[in-house]
């Protein structure tokens, strides 16, 4: 049975968008993103990811799935804050240094060398997320940028960029989440190398 509004051939070209995308991308950058997510499990180093809007809840979803699912072992995980978690912090921040700091204050007290960011961005040019990427130089905090679009000014900042050059915020933040339970899997299946 057919729609007359056209949802069933919309839906199927979402689908086939999606899966063009990721069919045809390069997921070395993300081998990289695995291995140093597993060096943290190993070495107690700490996972700080950030985005805004959806790129935000996508956020705080893979800090829950990171937090626990990776060893569902009491004590054993990687160890992962999600830096749009907390509003009081968010609209202290905001409100006293500006909406742009809101992340890389964050960071420059929480993050030491040897920790990793994870940036999520459609656009890759929103000023809290270049700021943190700044702020992470700094500290000596290695970035990834999980990007769409252009990539923007962030692909650039990132110490890894991780692109999907789609035109579409909806399947750029599909990647986000993608690309998060991929690594939660993965982590998972290699979870004897930290659970001990």
């Amino acid at each position: 049975m057919t729609s007359k509004s056209g949802h069933i051939e919309h839906f199927a070209n979402y689908s086939r968008n999606l899966s063009k995308t990721l069919e045809e991308f390069d997921w070395t950058p993300v081998g990289e993103l695995a291995d140093d997510l597993l060096e943290c499990c190993k070495n107690g180093n700490h996972l700080y990811i950030a985005g805004n809007g959806g790129s935000a809840g996508n956020a705080i979803h893979l800090a829950n799935d990171f937090l626990y699912g990776v060893s569902k072992v009491a004590g054993k995980g990687l160890r992962v804050t999600a830096l749009p978690a907390n509003p009081a912090v968010l609209t202290c921040l905001a409100n006293d240094e500006g909406y742009d700091q809101i992340y890389s204050l964050q960071l420059g007290i929480l993050a030491n060398p040897g920790d990793v960011l994870v940036v999520l961005s459609g656009s890759g040019n929103s000023p809290n997320i270049l700021r943190v990427l700044e702020e992470a130089k700094e500290k000596g905090v290695k970035s990834y940028a999980i990007l769409g679009y252009s990539g923007g000014k962030a692909k650039e900042l990132a110490d890894v960029p991780i692109h999907f050059a789609i035109d579409d915020m909806q399947i750029a933040e599909d990647t986000q989440l993608i690309i998060g339970h991929m690594l939660m899997q993965w982590l998972y299946a290699n979870r004897s190398e930290f659970i001990g």
